[in-house]
């Protein structure tokens, strides 16, 4: 059985790695790694399709080192004992070990002289937070890098490089590619690139090729292979990100009824992940501090659809719009950052003042660092009168208040008299 074009185009070395520049890029740590002969043992954690396995692929063909994978879960402690032979032999080998957070405890105690001594090199893979799921002794011989997301450019970049390479990829095919087509498939996929080229594949091999030899692969049998369906078929593509737009907007507006409409075109979609990053943007800039509970409150509601997936994901997803809706809104906090941002950006900075430098180090005292400072915590009521910004900034107002709710009016109350009592 012939193995999946994802599989095929997975990188040689680390030029062909597709994103993740903050890792792989020209001066980063994993290209300073291989460069400098230097390899440790690293967990990659991050959402399913973003390049994990493709790093460590890439890592081994860009090394001497023998490359072998496991996965934690299904792969036995007997698995690992072969891998460990072999290092003893060849000196030292990668192990790529898919889903390292379920390592049990027994191969862990297996593994970890290995991982001392440097005879296994363990770039571990995970979708799983590495804090919470991996356990320390794992995590202490190891360094944890996050993969990110694939940006739109990514994937294209990985599909183009898919249709024209005639070793493993689809280069012999005659395939054209409708450029809306292109475009679903880019967005559609969701930063997950597996994804993009299974579609792709199947796309190619399930359709009948013209007179010519041609396959043409349009957006109708796009949505088909990736069950998903584009937003809207307009020549520019651009009604993906209209609707994503319009659905802040009505939430904004406090329009429950659109809100709702916009929501369901993009769990039609099947854009769950947009949906989520979209929300929480707007809970945090839009309602803000006007109702600081509802802001947690959809947190709660992505995490449960994250768990759920679709279909079931839209029940959660709609009550958070719907909460996010009614809600009085404030971007009090919002403006206020972009405010400081701006003048930061000015080079409107200054020295922080002496008082409030760090003193804890040999010799602060005799530069004048933290002396003067004031306990606030020394005080009746917490709170004494003192400079906190740079002189040159000292009567700057970067956080405007407003009245839209009640948390943020007791907030507000609280500002005014701070500002008074400066005075």
């Amino acid at each position: 059985m012939n193995k999946p074009l994802a599989y095929r185009m997975r990188p040689r070395n680390l030029d062909e790695v597709v994103g993740q520049q903050h890792l792989v890029g020209k001066g980063k740590i994993i290209r300073r790694m291989v460069e400098a002969k230097m390899l440790s043992s690293m967990i990659l954690y991050g959402p399913p399709g973003t390049g994990k396995t493709s790093i460590a692929s890439a890592i081994a063909g860009s090394t001497r080192y023998a490359f072998r994978m496991l996965n934690a879960a299904t792969d036995t402690k007997k698995d690992l004992q072969i891998v460990a032979e072999e290092a003893k032999m060849s000196g030292s080998v990668i192990l790529m070990l898919d889903e390292v957070h379920r390592l049990d405890k027994t191969k862990q105690d297996f593994l970890l002289p290995y991982l001392e001594n440097g005879k296994i090199i363990l770039i571990g893979a995970t979708t799983e937070n590495p804090y919470i799921s991996i356990s320390p002794a794992i995590r202490s011989r190891t360094q944890i890098f996050e993969v990110k997301s694939l940006q739109e450019e990514d994937i294209k970049q990985a599909i183009e490089f898919s249709l024209s390479d005639t070793e493993r990829g689809l280069g012999n095919k005659k395939v054209a590619l409708d450029e809306l087509a292109l475009l679903h498939l880019t967005r559609a996929t969701n930063g997950d690139l597996r994804s993009a080229l299974n579609g792709l594949e199947l796309a190619v091999k399930s359709t009948q090729a013209d007179e010519e030899g041609i396959t043409h692969l349009t957006l109708e049998i796009i949505e088909e292979c990736i069950q998903k369906k584009a937003m809207v078929h307009d020549k520019k593509g651009d009604a993906h990100y209209d609707v994503i737009s319009a659905l802040q907007k009505s939430i904004r507006g406090s329009d429950v009824n659109a809100a709702m409409h916009y929501l369901a075109r993009l769990v039609e979609a099947g854009d769950m992940l947009i949906i989520c990053r979209r929300l929480m943007v707007i809970a945090y800039e839009d309602i803000g501090l006007a109702n600081p509970q509802a802001a947690a409150r959809t947190v709660t509601a992505v995490q449960a659809a994250e768990k759920l997936g679709l279909p079931e994901a839209k029940i959660p997803l709609a009550q958070a719009v719907t909460d996010l809706c009614l809600s009085p809104k404030s971007n009090s906090a919002y403006l206020a950052i972009d405010a400081a941002l701006a003048d930061i950006r000015k080079g409107l900075i200054g020295e922080v003042p002496d008082h409030l430098k760090d003193n804890h180090y040999s010799g602060a005292k005799e530069l004048g660092r933290g002396i003067g400072y004031r306990y606030p915590h020394d005080a009746p009521d917490g709170w004494v009168p003192q400079q906190y910004l740079p002189d040159g900034l000292k009567n700057k107002k970067y956080y405007q208040p407003k009245a839209t709710g009640k948390y943020e009016q007791a907030l507000g109350n609280r500002y005014k008299q701070l500002e008074e009592r400066q005075k």
